[in-house]
């Protein structure tokens, strides 16, 4: 976290539009696809070019807005053309609005996170929104989705990060490096 703080702001924007261009080589934004994504706090991998780039291509952009503190819920409410959000006691910015969608049904989530490994496993913030939104994902047989894509800068992949029942694995690392597609192993 302090490597994170310590990074300065040409070396974010540029981290921030290099993850942009390598998402751009994928069909993950395809028009129509459901995106979720999250408004960076300045020490995360900005998001901002990613955004801006999924609305161009015509996604429907989801963001997550903390619905419970006490239960640890969160839901993806959609991101607005307009863009309004409200600043959360955290200090993210949540979207305004009330059209949200249950986070199996996202065709892709961009997440963010303190640490990841090759294997997959994330170190996030210690809260577990994510681990609870994600939590169908450790119990499906034949249905796969939604693609779960780590945004990190490169300093970030480690060589282990320790886990938990509870903890969902990433599908993929996108990095100012580029895509690592991961060999996740949940069991």
């Amino acid at each position: 976290m302090a490597r994170r703080r310590s990074t300065n702001a040409a070396q974010r924007a540029h981290a921030a539009q290099a993850v942009a261009d390598a998402v751009a080589t994928t069909r993950w934004l395809a028009p129509g696809k459901r995106i979720g994504l999250y408004a960076s706090m300045p020490q995360e991998l900005g998001t901002r070019p990613l955004i801006e780039l999924a609305l161009q291509r015509g996604c429907a952009v989801y963001l997550p807005r903390i619905t419970s503190m006490r239960a640890r819920r969160m839901r993806f409410m959609l991101y607005g053309s307009r863009g309004a959000t409200r600043q959360h006691s955290f200090g993210m910015h949540e979207p305004e609005g009330a059209e949200w969608i249950n986070a199996r049904f996202l065709d892709t989530i961009f997440v963010a996170g303190v640490g990841f490994d090759r294997r997959g496993a994330r170190l996030g913030h210690g809260a577990g929104f994510y681990d609870r939104a994600l939590s169908f994902r450790r119990s499906r047989h034949h249905w796969r989705g939604p693609r779960l894509v780590a945004l990190a800068y490169s300093f970030q992949v480690v060589p282990h990060v320790p886990v938990t029942p509870h903890d969902v694995f990433m599908d993929y690392i996108v990095t100012e490096r580029g895509i690592d597609e991961l060999l996740a192993d949940e069991n």
